[in-house]
């Protein structure tokens, strides 16, 4: 009997544990989207695609030029 009721209380306390997991992930879930919505504008309105583009550019040369030079 004692075994059983030492069960049972391991059962209701893992539904409960649980039950709170669900709860604490769902909360989570919802906190990460708006601070990916939030982020998502903040970025965007920090950022000039055509600087990126040509800082792009720059680097690529700037590859293409190393990769040419004979190596030492």
């Amino acid at each position: 009997m004692m075994a059983n009721r030492k069960q049972q209380q391991q059962n209701s306390a893992s539904a409960t544990n649980a039950q709170e997991v669900r709860k604490q992930n769902a909360q989570s879930a919802q906190g990460q989207t708006q601070q990916a919505q939030a982020g998502k504008t903040e970025f965007a309105s920090e950022t000039d695609a055509q600087q990126v583009r040509q800082q792009n550019q720059q680097s690529q040369q700037q590859k293409q030029q190393s990769s040419q030079r004979p190596q030492k």
